[in-house]
């Protein structure tokens, strides 16, 4: 009796794991919106294949993110990760060395970007981060982590991830192709239209009363820039130095506007104006989808639409 129970269990068990297998969808986890949103066009009609997970959904931005138990645990068993691998990524190591899935695929975008990440840059007039010591000179340079604020990247990183979901849906994988295919076409009219803009534009050079992390738009469109701070500083008071250097900036070049990012109080950017004393000065928010909420996608924010409306912004920038 004994051994027809032992063999009815392991029956039941090589069921159970035979339906879980069959049933089973292929694990995604993203840290940031963008990688999620783009992959989610690369799914398209086959979303129900996979689990996808998008990480900072709550509001908090890449630089101040530490993953929770509950996400260390979605990572360790996830067949692909996607992250960007700067500075603010530090604990990414830690958890890979110990994730269960030794046959992870893991992408790091900065590395399959290469040559096409840019050192962090401390312009003229900008505020640098406060010292910390003479131990600091001897570190490496810091890069910047906005990757995805350029479009060019944004069709690199599409493509190349296609690819790896292919690895893992090969049966699906030219449907992949296609769906990034299909997707990059959309980026690239976009940035044709971005380049336009920047050819036609009146101005070649914005002024950011705030932390300037479109470095990676700039640079596509050869335009110029100042700034309060660089992209990734935890500095939110700017000093009378900076404001004054931006004031004049403001008048020596007779910009229309002064910009902002997403969720700034705009306080920076009224002292500017009310320093320079110009009259009917905008203040323009640009988007860096760098703290997107669920309610946000779920109301249908995306890539691509947060990326058509800064070139709305742009151009009242830029005229």
């Amino acid at each position: 009796m004994k051994k027809i129970i032992k063999i009815l269990i392991a029956s039941l068990l090589l069921s159970l794991t035979a339906n879980a297998f069959g049933a089973a969808k292929k694990s995604i986890v993203c840290t940031t919106f963008p990688q999620y949103d783009w992959i989610k066009n690369i799914i398209g009609e086959k979303s129900g294949t996979f689990e996808l997970t998008l990480l900072l959904n709550n509001g908090t931005d890449l630089h101040s993110y530490q993953p929770s138990i509950k996400d260390i645990a979605k990572i360790s068993v996830c067949d692909l990760f996607v992250y960007v691998g700067g500075e603010s990524d530090e604990w990414v190591e830690n958890v890979l060395d110990n994730a269960k899935n030794k046959n992870m695929i893991v992408v790091n975008l900065m590395e399959v970007l290469a040559d096409r990440v840019f050192e962090e840059e401390l312009v003229e007039g900008m505020q640098g981060e406060e010292e910390e010591g003479e131990d600091d000179e001897e570190e490496g340079p810091e890069y910047d982590e906005h990757i995805w604020l350029s479009l060019e990247n944004a069709c690199a990183v599409t493509q190349f991830l296609s690819k790896k979901i292919g690895d893992l849906d090969l049966k699906n994988a030219v449907t992949y192709r296609k769906n990034a295919d299909a997707y990059v076409s959309k980026l690239n009219d976009l940035n044709k239209k971005y380049s336009q803009t920047a050819a036609d534009a009146k101005f070649n050079t914005l002024l950011y009363a705030d932390r300037f992390p479109f470095r990676y738009l700039v640079e596509d469109y050869g335009l110029k820039y100042y700034a309060a701070f660089i992209g990734c500083s935890a500095e939110s008071e700017a000093s009378f130095a900076t404001i004054k250097f931006l004031a004049d900036k403001l008048n020596e070049l007779d910009l229309p506007a002064v910009l902002i990012l997403e969720k700034s109080d705009g306080k920076i950017a009224r002292t500017v104006i009310e320093a320079s004393g110009k009259k009917n000065i905008k203040t323009l928010v640009m988007d860096s989808l760098q703290s997107v909420t669920k309610k946000e996608i779920k109301e249908g924010k995306n890539y691509l639409s947060v990326m058509e409306k800064n070139l709305e912004i742009l151009k009242a920038a830029l005229n």
